[in-house]
């Protein structure tokens, strides 16, 4: 079986990346999985990590990672419809894992999900030739593209679960979105736009604003290492934004809050740039604020935002499509930072 497979640990990831074509076959689905054969996968910022290794979590080498993908279902173990063969669908790579219970324990009702991924805590991902997974964890997509489906499910399912499940952002608000030109920021511009809010990007790239601007953006700022957080509030008339959405962290995270308005919410699903971010505790509570972490999303979320690609209301922005067999190259373009949009793998070749 065909996979791209990461040799060892490393910085940068790509020149320890090769297409192997003698992986072992995961077999038949065991009850309750799905055999997939893939027809694309997508990388995500996450298949970087796996790459150099994610603090606090052993993983082995050689590895296979892959968090996005969408495949045809050839195959079901037992206990599943065979009505899911032939069908063409997308991997949730979020994996819900309940908690230890002791008999201690308080109430979990305030609890968030547990995840793990599929292609990071768990390997073979989806970058692979075949694919074996949970049935509940794939979501049919008609006769959708292989390369836009597989380049919309974890980005997506992240920003509609922050902004829609947690932030509760609302039809004709306004929203800040930093870094735009990445797969979460771009989907987080595609949901708003579909809301009709008004939305301000950022990004340190002029072309990549140009880019966000022809996508429906409504304000560009040129992040030049500056607080720019006044430029966002004169674009409000001074009110503020009613949600920022920020995944580089440590770099953006106070201007971002300083850009908010009263009751205004910061929603982060990373911190690309560090997790050691500077704030203004004044602010928060004086303008009572709302702060929320987010980490992908539930299935019902996923079943959602799924429903709504299907219906043709959000599309994921591609940068490039590779060839399984150009798999470094994927990784490389990934890495440099230059992509706008995601990066695709076919397996149809």
């Amino acid at each position: 079986m065909r996979a791209l497979v990461i040799t060892e640990q490393g910085d940068p990831v790509a020149p320890n990346v090769i297409h192997a074509t003698d992986f072992e076959d995961p077999g038949p689905p065991e009850a309750g999985e799905v055999r997939l054969k893939m027809l694309a996968s997508a990388l995500n910022h996450l298949d970087l990590w796996v790459g150099r290794g994610v603090p606090g979590l052993e993983l082995d080498y050689p590895r296979v990672g892959g968090c996005d993908g969408c495949g045809e279902v050839v195959e079901v173990g037992e206990e599943v419809d065979k009505a899911w063969i032939g069908r063409r669908v997308i991997v949730n790579a979020a994996i819900d894992t309940p908690a230890d219970v002791h008999p201690d324990d308080p109430t979990g009702s305030t609890l968030a999900p547990n995840y793990e991924l599929l292609g990071e805590h768990h390997s073979p991902g989806t970058h692979t030739e075949f694919f074996n997974c949970p049935v509940e964890q794939v979501a049919d997509v008609g006769d959708a593209d292989p390369a836009e489906a597989a380049a919309f499910g974890l980005t997506f399912l992240t920003a509609y679960s922050m902004m829609r499940t947690k932030a509760d952002l609302l039809p004709g608000q306004s929203v800040l979105i930093t870094g735009i030109g990445g797969g979460v920021a771009l989907a987080a511009l595609s949901i708003a736009t579909h809301l009709g809010c008004r939305v301000c990007v950022t990004s340190r790239h002029e072309w990549k604003l140009e880019r966000a601007l022809e996508l429906g953006a409504d304000h560009a700022v040129l992040d030049e290492g500056e607080d720019w957080s006044r430029e966002v509030r004169k674009w409000t008339r001074k009110r503020g934004v009613d949600l920022a959405v920020d995944s580089a962290g440590k770099a953006t995270h106070l201007w971002c809050i300083k850009s908010l308005a009263r009751g205004g919410a910061y929603v982060t699903p990373g911190c690309t740039s560090g997790p050691d971010a500077t704030t203004d505790l004044a602010r928060i509570f004086w303008n009572q604020l709302r702060i929320f972490g987010s980490t992908m999303g539930s299935v019902d979320d996923f079943a959602e935002v799924t429903s709504l690609y299907r219906t043709g209301s959000y599309t994921p922005v591609i940068d490039s499509v590779h060839d399984a067999a150009d798999g470094r190259g994927a990784y490389e373009r990934l890495e440099s930072g230059e992509q706008f949009g995601k990066v695709v793998i076919k397996w149809d070749a």
